[in-house]
């Protein structure tokens, strides 16, 4: 199995759509085999999902996601845990021991002004 988790330094990015840099996590028997990180930031929004998929990833944690990228993930059999804050190393132990589920991070977009800038906790994809 391979997570792929959105980075920032050792925390969890909470834009899934403009996340430069992914830590992908090789697991075997539940237990981390090896961890890498990838760069990410020359795919755009729709195309994250195939360079996940391409790579072998299985599940996806991140903070904020939307809708479209949701449907994309889920479409390409990749299951996502979203709403995720904090330790990357942290999240991946909890993914593991059952204790992450999908919180639903994100916003609906069709609520924004044109000119809106997200200050949602969770942001958009």
């Amino acid at each position: 199995m391979k997570i792929a988790v959105t980075t920032e330094g050792d925390q969890i990015f909470q834009h899934f759509g403009k996340c430069p840099v992914f830590t992908l996590f090789s697991v075997e028997n539940g237990k981390v085999k090896e961890k890498k990180t990838v760069d990410a930031s020359r795919n755009g929004h729709a195309a994250l999902t195939g360079f996940l998929k391409g790579m072998g990833v299985n599940a996806v944690i991140c903070g904020g996601i939307g809708g479209g990228a949701k449907q994309m993930l889920s479409s390409a059999g990749i299951e996502l845990i979203s709403g995720a804050e904090g330790n990357i190393e942290s999240a991946v132990t909890a993914y593991l021991s059952g204790n992450l589920h999908d919180m639903g991070g994100g916003c609906d977009h069709s609520e924004h002004e044109p000119d809106h800038v997200c200050d949602c906790k969770n942001h958009c994809d």
